[in-house]
């Protein structure tokens, strides 16, 4: 696990000191080595810089940017199955000089090129500059795990890790793309492949960019689609039978994913999908596991109790982490360095905190993302599942009345539901699922914070809305249903966005390897292709994972309601926080930028603080856009 950077230069006229200065800004990535190369190309200077995390071969044969004949590579992530795929390259007569993942890859482009990638198991963003034929390729792993950003302007490509790296290219104009800032106002973060900046890119998962030096021209294409899974007939297998193979393939996955010449531990939260990789990690060893958990008891995050119980029937080496309110808001001024473009879950606070915390005893550690849109674990399919037909059935007057009344009556005023988790802000996106109850609309309710009618109001620019993958029309009708069709465009969009682009900055921001075993693309694909009702049954969601963990677990340890790493975001607002959101969210600050509409955000505002609980998330949202932005416009 490292993090790279590059740049491609058509006019020759980089210095040597840019690369360096563009890797040096994610030492946090690689504190354990940093080199670069310039290769002077017929047709361009040629820029590779790593910064290594040494995990796998930690001999000065693992060192990037590494040369094999016409090839170089610069590497970011693990193969996990490399060694099998090296022997079978010894076989085919390839000789090495170490024992690392990055030189069996290049092996690999050498005996199979593209198609090499289709043999590899792991999580990668992968850069290989063929001097013979003249050529960059780029490849991203297939669920995006490892973040790929590329610039395209004035003769000048540039690529990195982390979008830091691009500020410190002469070449780089940071100009923002107003239609990702209107996308980020609606999601709380920019989906790919878009970016914040104009001429700026995110590499989709499971595709790959080739650039030819000789034309200056580039093409992306696909490798790998989840939808051609989802787009296949259902398993006519037995419940028993199934469960047997998930749990084969669940293995596999699992223990490749500690391969490592370092420690490994695992975030271990008490709910199913940390603890279905706890139980079958540790039945599979005599050692044990080394598992963390996190609680910040003042604000009521605290998994401890849950977690250690399931450690201790499992018997791991457990240790708890407890944290202070103080420490956790302490680390929000951090976030716009980490996160470099604008991001708005808040739990990335208490993921980097754990982090912080395990790199004392581990290198890797492996979290447990993707359970909930492979195996159907949102409480949001429930309703999709449950009242996705009965809402179509409401006659409209009735739903646009209710919706009425909902405007009216504020969810503060709700009894006993007020005090449920995430209530305020479920209650504010039920009445556009009111408004519109269709499977495609029902998703972007759920997932947006502003509809489209009042991303109107609250920009003050033109913009477009862009073309996301929530937008997605590849599912074929045949084998569309409403929990396959919000399972698709999760692992798409939400997945990748959110959840993985947090675990990747919170991990690496401590210089943590974090690993995602539920994210081997063999799961996914044979979970596409099993009968909804084993994955959601009767209101169980992620039955078949939960029934597998069952034979490890007694089910009263874990049989409660989901948790997630929920942040007190209205309290802070209100109190600790409240100097934040007046100073940030200030009359000549939101005017300078040209961006939003003051009054709109003034309107927000001042029914947030008069008790309109539901509008937290979002000034979190815009207190986030603002607090980036003064970091790296300003």
């Amino acid at each position: 696990m490292c993090g790279i950077a590059g740049f491609i230069d058509f006019q020759k006229t980089s210095a040597q000191e840019t690369i360096t200065k563009m890797i040096q800004t994610m030492d946090h990535r690689g504190p354990d080595g940093y080199s670069s190369e310039i290769i002077q190309s017929k047709h361009a200077q040629v820029a590779l810089g790593h910064k290594r995390l040494s995990i796998i071969d930690l001999s000065e044969t693992g060192k990037q940017p590494m040369q094999l004949e016409e090839f170089w590579i610069t590497f970011n992530g693990e193969i996990y199955n490399y060694a099998e795929i090296k022997d079978d390259l010894t076989r085919l007569g390839h000789r090495f000089v170490g024992n690392s993942d990055t030189e069996m890859i290049l092996h690999a482009y050498q005996e199979w090129g593209n198609k090499c990638v289709h043999r590899f198991i792991g999580m990668f963003a992968i850069v290989i500059f063929d001097s013979k034929k003249q050529e960059i390729i780029c490849f991203r792993d297939r669920a995006g795990v490892k973040p790929f950003f590329y610039y395209w302007k004035n003769g000048v490509f540039l690529f990195s890790s982390e979008l830091k790296a691009f500020h410190e290219h002469p070449k780089f104009e940071k100009e923002i793309n107003k239609n990702a800032v209107a996308a980020f106002i609606q999601y709380g973060s920019v989906p790919t492949p878009y970016c914040i900046f104009e001429h700026t890119h995110k590499l989709k998962p499971g595709h790959q960019l080739t650039l030819d030096l000789r034309s200056k021209e580039f093409s992306t294409n696909q490798y790998w689609n989840v939808y051609d899974y989802y787009n296949k007939p259902k398993f006519n297998v037995s419940y028993d039978e199934a469960k047997e193979q998930t749990k084969t393939i669940l293995n596999s996955a699992f223990e490749y994913r500690m391969v490592s010449d370092v420690p490994v531990g695992v975030f271990l939260s008490g709910g199913y999908d940390s603890t279905c990789v706890t139980s079958l990690l540790q039945s599979n060893r005599t050692d044990k596991l080394k598992t963390f958990t996190i609680g910040v008891p003042d604000i009521g995050l605290n998994e401890a109790p849950y977690a250690g119980d399931i450690a201790k029937h499992l018997g791991t080496d457990h240790t708890e982490i407890n944290c202070t309110e103080k420490e956790a808001i302490d680390f929000i001024k951090e976030l716009p360095f980490f996160y470099d473009e604008p991001f708005a879950d808040s739990s990335a606070i208490p993921t980097t905190l754990v982090s912080k915390m395990a790199r004392k005893d581990v290198t890797v550690a492996l979290s447990a993302d993707g359970g909930d849109e492979i195996f159907a674990g949102y409480n949001r399919y429930d309703y999709m599942v449950k009242y996705g037909k009965k809402l179509n059935r409401i006659p409209g007057a009735i739903r646009y009345s209710l919706v009425g009344m909902m405007n009216i009556i504020p969810s503060e005023k709700i009894p006993v539901l007020k005090n449920k988790y995430n209530f305020h802000n479920r209650y504010e996106k039920l009445k556009g699922v009111l408004k519109n109850p269709s499977d495609h609309d029902i998703m972007l309710s759920l997932s947006q914070q502003f509809t489209d009618a009042q991303m109107k109001d609250f920009m003050n620019c033109d913009f477009e809305h862009l073309n996301t993958l929530y937008h997605s029309t590849e599912l074929k009708s045949e084998f569309h249903s409403p929990l396959t069709f919000m399972m698709a465009v999760d692992y798409q969009t939400y997945m990748l966005d959110d959840i993985l682009q947090k675990v990747d900055r919170a991990t690496m921001s401590q210089s943590l390897e974090g690993r995602e075993p539920m994210l081997d693309h063999r799961i996914v694909e044979f979970a596409a292709q099993l009968p909804d009702s084993y994955k959601y049954n009767d209101g169980v969601k992620k039955r078949i994972l939960r029934d597998i963990v069952h034979d490890y677990i007694p089910k009263e340890l874990l049989d409660r309601p989901k948790m997630g790493f929920a942040i007190p975001i209205a309290k802070w607002l209100n109190n600790e926080l409240k100097g934040h959101v007046e100073t940030y969210l200030d009359e000549q600050k939101i005017k300078e930028q040209g961006l939003f509409n003051f009054e709109y955000i003034t309107k927000i505002k001042t029914a947030f603080f008069n008790g309109r609980k539901e509008y937290d998330t979002k000034i979190w949202y815009i207190l986030m856009f603002q607090m980036w932005y003064e970091r790296w416009m300003q």
